[in-house]
C-alpha cells in the first residue's frame, strides 16, 4: 500500500518545495530558499498558516540553518511587484541555480505581480508565483476580489499571467498539483526555457486537505545541464569564424549566467577577437582586458560600435540581440555581414539568419578555443582594437571628472561610484538614462559587479531588487542601487522592508526633478520634453510647467528607516561615500543633479518613431532626421 502523508494543498506545497535541489557541475544547492509575499483574504489561511506550521516547526527542532533542514524562510514585502522583483534579482545573482517565491493574495495582490512577472520572463530568470485565486467551488460566487466575466465563468484575473509566464497552471483539485510542481520545478532549472512559473492557487483549494503519496515529498535533485556544441554545428561556425577578417564578439547574459568569464578571456586571448557586451553580459570580460571594447549598440561605447559597423562576422554568445545591441538593426553595417550565434535556446541562436549553435556558453567556448587553435586576426586589427579602446577610455575619464557645474553631471557621479566601489561590490539600476550611460562608461572588472536590468527597462526595480541580491550574497560586499527620483518614486517602500530585515543597503538617490532620460529624447524627437518635469500647474499656460513640485525625497527616505547623507556636490557625495563603506542598515546617499548635464557622446541610433505630420517645425525637423536615419537599417539575412 502506497504511503501518504495527509496535508492542506498549501501545505504540501510548502513541504514539497523544502526538498528540491538544483545540481550543475556536481555542486547541489537548495533550489527553492525562501519567499517573498503579502498576505490577504486569499492566501492568509492557505499558504500562510503552512508557512506559519513550518516556521515553528523549525523553531522547535533546534537547527540554526531552515536551508539545511528543508524549511522556507518567509520575507514581507510592501508591494507584490516588488516581491517578483526582489526574487528575480536574487535568481539572477545566484546565476539561475536557486530561485525564490511569492505569494500573494487574490485580485489586485495577484495582478500587481504582472509587471514582474514580464520582467523575469523577458530577462529568462526563474521566478516561481503563486498568487490566490477564485474559489474552485464557485459557491461562494462572486468571492471579493473576483472579477466576473458574463461570457465564461471559469476566466479569472490570474489569465493574464499566461502571456508573461514560460509555465502557467491554475490548481482546481488538491491532485492536479502533483504534475504541475513537477513541471514547474523543470521550467525553474531550465536553462533555456525559464521564466517567471505561475501556479494559481484559488483560495479554497489552498486549504483543502489531501492524502498525498508520500514520496511527493523525497528530496530530488532536479539537474541543469551544459549542452554541448553538436559537432557538425562547431565545425560550421568554426568555418566562417577562420574565413573572418574583421570579426567581433557579442558577450550577453548567458556567458554570465553559466559562469564562463574565464573560458571567454582565454578565447579573446587566444584568438584576438574583440569582445563587446550587452547590459546583461558586462563584466563577462574584463574591462581591461587586451580585447575589451565595451558596451555595443545604441548606448554602446564608440569603440565597440566602431568595430561593430565593420565587423564582417559577429559571435553572438549568450544575448538575445534586443533592439539597443543592434541600434535597431543598423549598428552591424557590413553589406556581408554574417552572424553565429551560441545559445542555449534556439529561439536566440537563430536569430539574424545566424548559423546557429544550441549549446552552453561555456562548454562551446571550450570547444571553439580548441577547434581554432594556431588561428588569430591580424596584428593589425589587434592593434586598431587597443587604439580605439584607449581613445574610448579617455572620453570616459573625460565624462567622469567633467567637473561640471553648479550641479554635476550624473556621469561624475558613476564616475565616483566606479571609482570607490570594490570589484566584488555590486551595482544596481534599471531605468531612465541611467543604464544608457552606465553601458556606455562603466568599467567592470567582474559580472558579479554589474547588476542592471535593461530587458524590461523596469522603473522601480532598484530598490528591491538590491534586498534580493543582499539575500543571495549574505553580508559584507557592498550593495550599492543607482535610483533615479522617478524610479525611486515607483517603490520606495521596500527601504522598510530592507529595514525590518536588517540588511546593510546603499542607495544613491539622484534628484534631477523629472525623467532625464525621456525628456532627452522627447526632445531630440521634438516634442520639448513636454510633461516630463516634476512642475506644478501653471495657471497661466494651463501646463505643468510652472515652479518645481516642493517634494523632499531625502525626508521621504527617512520615513521608510534609512540613514540618508544630502551630499552637496562630487567632493561631498566622494567623502560621505568612503565613510559609508561600514554603515549597517539602509544607507541613502542624495544627490542633486543637473538633468541637462553632459552625457556621453552617441555613437549609434535607436528607432524611436516621430509624427508623421505635425504642425510643430521641432517635430517636422525630427521627423527628416528619422526617415534620413532609418535608411540604415537592415534585416540580417
Amino acid at each position: 500500500m502506497t504511503e501518504t502523508i495527509r496535508l492542506t494543498t498549501a501545505q504540501a506545497i510548502v513541504r514539497f518545495l523544502g526538498q528540491q535541489y538544483s545540481e550543475r557541475d556536481g555542486v547541489e544547492r537548495r533550489l527553492v530558499t525562501g519567499m517573498f509575499g503579502i498576505f490577504g483574504h486569499g492566501n492568509v489561511c492557505g499558504i500562510g498558516q503552512a508557512l506559519l506550521q513550518d516556521q515553528i516547526a523549525f523553531e522547535e527542532s533546534g537547527a540554526a540553518d531552515p536551508l539545511a533542514t528543508g524549511h522556507l524562510p518567509y520575507h514581507l514585502i510592501r508591494n507584490e511587484q516588488s516581491g517578483v522583483h526582489a526574487a528575480t534579482a536574487y535568481a539572477r545573482t545566484q546565476n539561475r541555480l536557486q530561485v525564490m517565491a511569492v505569494t500573494t493574495s487574490i485580485g489586485p495582490g495577484a495582478t500587481n505581480m504582472i509587471t514582474g512577472a514580464a520582467l523575469a520572463t523577458t530577462n529568462r530568470i526563474p521566478v516561481l508565483l503563486l498568487p490566490s485565486d477564485q474559489f474552485a467551488t464557485r459557491v461562494p460566487d462572486p468571492v471579493l476580489q473576483q472579477l466576473e466575466s458574463p461570457q465564461t465563468l471559469d476566466t479569472a484575473v490570474t489569465d493574464c499571467f499566461r502571456p508573461v509566464s514560460r509555465f502557467f497552471d491554475r490548481i482546481t483539485r488538491p491532485e492536479q498539483l502533483i504534475p504541475s510542481l513537477m513541471n514547474a520545478m523543470r521550467v525553474l532549472t531550465d536553462p533555456a526555457d525559464t521564466g517567471a512559473v505561475t501556479i494559481a492557487l484559488p483560495q479554497d483549494v489552498q486549504a483543502e486537505a489531501f492524502d498525498w503519496p508520500a514520496a511527493l515529498f523525497r528530496r530530488r535533485v532536479w539537474h541543469v545541464g551544459r549542452p554541448v556544441p553538436e559537432p557538425a554545428a562547431l565545425a560550421r561556425a568554426v568555418e566562417i569564424i577562420r574565413s573572418a577578417r574583421r570579426p567581433l564578439v557579442v558577450a550577453g547574459g548567458g556567458v554570465v549566467y553559466a559562469e564562463a568569464s574565464p573560458h571567454l578571456r582565454a578565447f579573446a586571448t587566444a584568438t584576438g577577437i574583440p569582445v563587446a557586451d550587452t547590459h546583461a553580459g558586462k563584466g563577462a570580460i574584463n574591462w581591461n582586458h587586451p580585447g575589451a571594447v565595451g558596451g555595443v549598440g545604441s548606448t554602446g561605447a564608440a569603440s565597440a560600435n566602431a568595430l561593430a559597423r565593420t565587423a564582417d562576422v559577429v559571435i553572438g554568445i549568450g544575448t538575445r540581440y534586443s533592439d539597443f545591441t543592434t541600434a535597431s538593426h543598423t549598428i552591424f553595417a557590413d553589406p556581408g555581414v554574417r552572424f553565429v550565434n551560441i545559445n542555449t535556446l534556439g529561439f536566440d541562436a537563430l536569430k539574424h539568419g545566424a548559423t546557429m549553435v544550441v549549446a552552453d556558453a561555456r562548454e562551446a567556448l571550450t570547444a571553439l578555443t580548441e577547434a581554432l587553435s594556431g588561428w588569430e586576426v591580424d596584428a593589425a586589427y589587434r592593434q586598431e582594437v587597443v587604439d580605439l579602446d584607449a581613445q574610448w577610455q579617455r572620453q570616459t575619464d573625460a565624462c567622469y571628472h567633467a567637473d561640471h557645474g553648479p550641479l554635476p553631471a550624473q556621469t561624475e557621479v558613476f564616475g565616483a561610484l566606479n571609482e570607490l566601489m570594490a570589484a566584488d561590490d555590486v551595482l544596481v539600476n534599471a531605468a531612465g538614462s541611467m543604464p544608457g550611460d552606465l553601458q556606455c562608461l562603466w568599467r567592470a572588472t567582474t559580472p558579479e559587479q554589474y547588476h542592471v536590468e535593461y530587458a524590461y527597462s523596469c522603473m522601480g526595480y532598484e530598490i528591491p531588487a538590491a534586498i534580493g541580491i543582499r539575500l543571495a550574497i549574505g553580508p559584507g560586499r557592498r550593495i550599492v542601487g543607482i535610483v533615479g527620483d522617478g524610479t525611486y518614486q515607483m517603490l520606495p517602500m521596500e527601504i522598510a522592508t530592507a529595514a525590518a530585515e536588517g540588511l546593510d543597503l546603499t542607495f544613491v538617490l539622484l534628484q534631477n526633478h523629472g525623467f532625464a532620460s525621456i525628456g532627452a529624447l522627447s526632445e531630440s524627437r521634438g516634442s520639448q520634453r513636454f510633461g516630463t518635469s516634476y512642475r506644478m500647474r501653471n495657471a497661466a499656460t494651463g501646463r505643468l510647467d510652472g515652479a518645481y513640485v516642493p517634494f523632499d525625497l531625502a525626508a521621504n527616505a527617512a520615513s521608510w528607516g534609512a540613514n540618508v547623507l544630502r551630499c552637496n556636490g562630487i567632493a561631498d557625495f566622494r567623502r560621505n561615500f568612503a565613510e559609508t563603506a561600514d554603515a549597517t542598515g539602509v544607507t541613502v546617499l542624495y544627490v542633486e543633479t543637473d538633468p541637462l548635464g553632459p552625457n556621453p557622446p552617441g555613437s549609434a541610433w535607436w528607432d524611436v518613431p516621430v509624427a508623421q505630420v505635425c504642425e510643430l517645425e521641432s517635430t517636422r525637423a525630427a521627423y527628416a532626421d528619422h526617415v534620413e536615419s532609418k535608411k540604415a537599417q537592415r534585416a540580417y539575412l
